[in-house]
């Protein structure tokens, strides 16, 4: 008998202060369960300075930084104090969004409790490793562990058919079911007052069309399509506002590029929002939700957008496009500056068939977080009954032991590619030393420093690498099933403080 109330593991990467919408995802999914179907543990990685007041338990487990152009922690799931205070919860079931660490330690969790495992693939991963990942070798390995975590699942969705295909691109073959995201804005639009104050504060003409873009910034998320649209806008001598709500990376180099398209005093940038009811009287101010993103895979912003009668502008095909119809529940255009603009300036021009798309989307397009997740939980029933039939405890026992065998054999090959890298680097150094060599033996007569005590210089290094890369081996060789007990240890001295 499927039990009234559960006990539900939210697991992510990311979670506020972290904003993306994943995070948005996992923090709604987690207070949606906590109101109305029992109790929400949320697991994500530790962040300095911050204060988890949440109406359900956060649990954060040891991390660190991952690196200068993302604003994301990489947890350590194997710490037992956090593994322990999880057990201890009593879940019922773990939903993980994120294959990286969230998926790990959904995995250490099913050997330690018995309880099946939902993943939900929510990002394009093979662009963030393209961008973030500089070598291909590292990459491979990246997604093969992606691909392990994936199909160590026990029941994987995705929030639209495009995430599907993409999940398939990873080689990803099992079965998955389509389970879509919703927004935590309620139905309408904000309070009439908000808006006028944005109004007056970002100085915005009443007859003055206002355009609309909310979410990371970031180039991949379409804003230079965006700006050369726009530029050949105001070439046509049409005026407009175009406000950008969000931070980012890029954010700086975006803002230079609309100033270097002559779009500067066109153009708002306001950074992050993170108070709710002011973004909601941005979508309401504005004419129209220009977001030509083919990166994302579901794009909650366009719920967000619906839930304020606020049409949309997307790029034909794309993920975001999916639930939406060309002029009746937002307006289409092709991927490029041209066919956006021409879509642009239509919307110019009929304000009327404008308002009657924001309305529809309203209708037809805006789906609710209560809804959604009462769809979640319905499933997450269905899931259990699955994985508690199918086998009995011995048998799932058994499996799950498998599986972090598995596991520590995968750690153990991102270990070996430590290696490699490291042999790398060595063979690098001796190739810039003969580089350098050469060129201080050119340029001897002007320089001071002696070639040969340069060249012990480049030895010392050399050599002092090599010990290190045999130090790393034989210790891996003496204590294979302590691999990451120093790292542990040193972790728990770090973050002592930390726990309670």
């Amino acid at each position: 008998m499927a039990k009234t109330e559960l006990t539900v593991g939210i697991f992510n990467d990311s979670f506020p202060p972290t904003i993306d919408g994943v995070s948005n995802a996992a923090a709604n999914y987690a207070f949606e369960i906590q109101k109305n179907y029992g109790r929400a543990v949320v697991a994500t990685p530790w962040y300095p300075n911050i204060s988890d007041d949440y109406p359900y338990e956060v649990i954060r487990y040891p991390s660190a930084k991952v690196g200068r152009k993302l604003s994301y922690r990489a947890g350590y799931p194997f710490d037992p104090f956090s593994v322990n205070r999880l057990r201890k919860t009593g879940m019922d079931i773990i939903h993980s969004h994120c294959p990286f660490s969230s998926a790990v330690l959904a995995r250490v969790m099913r050997f330690s409790n018995d309880i099946p495992i939902v993943f939900t693939y929510h990002t394009k991963f093979d662009i963030d490793f393209q961008k973030v990942l500089p070598y291909d070798p590292i990459r491979t390995a990246s997604a093969k562990f992606l691909l392990s975590n994936i199909n160590a699942s026990d029941e994987v969705w995705a929030v639209s058919r495009g995430a599907g295909e993409n999940m398939r691109a990873f080689g990803y073959e099992g079965d998955y079911i389509i389970m879509e995201n919703g927004t935590d804005f309620p139905r309408g639009t904000a309070d009439t007052r908000l808006v006028d104050r944005l109004r007056k504060e970002h100085e915005l003409e009443p007859d003055i069309p206002v355009f609309l873009f909310v979410g990371r910034m970031m180039w991949y998320k379409g804003n230079r399509l965006t700006i050369d649209a726009l530029k050949l806008v105001k070439q046509r001598g049409r005026r407009f506002k175009m406000v950008f709500v969000g931070d980012g990376y890029d954010r700086p180099s975006i803002q230079s590029y609309a100033k270097e398209c002559g779009l500067s005093e066109d153009c708002i940038f306001t950074g992050a929002v993170y108070d709710r009811e002011l973004l909601r009287a941005y979508y309401t101010l504005a004419n129209m939700f220009l977001f030509p993103s083919t990166y994302d895979t579901n794009g909650i912003v366009v719920s967000e957008a619906a839930a304020c009668a606020c049409p949309s502008l997307l790029i034909k095909n794309s993920c975001a496009a999916e639930r939406v119809v060309h002029m009746e529940t937002a307006l289409l255009a092709d991927e490029n500056a041209v066919d956006l603009a021409e879509a642009i300036l239509f919307a110019c021009d009929n304000t009327d068939i404008l308002k009657r798309i924001g309305d529809n989307a309203s209708d037809k397009v805006y789906l609710s977080w209560e809804d959604a997740v009462k769809t979640a939980w319905e499933r997450y029933q269905i899931v259990i009954g699955k994985y508690i039939s199918e086998n009995d405890a011995q048998s799932r026992k058994l499996a799950s032991f498998n599986d972090i065998k598995k596991l520590k054999e995968e750690f153990g090959f991102k270990l070996d590619r430590l290696i490699d890298l490291l042999r790398e680097r060595q063979h690098d150094l001796g190739a810039r030393k003969d580089k350098l060599w050469d060129f201080y033996r050119n340029k001897q007569q002007l320089m001071s420093i002696k070639k040969k005590h340069l060249l012990e210089f480049y030895r010392e290094k050399q050599e002092g690498l090599g010990i290190k890369i045999e130090n790393i081996l034989e210790f891996y060789r003496e204590r294979p099933d302590d691999s990451f007990n120093d790292f542990l240890n040193e972790i728990k001295k770090q973050n002592n403080n930390r726990y309670p």
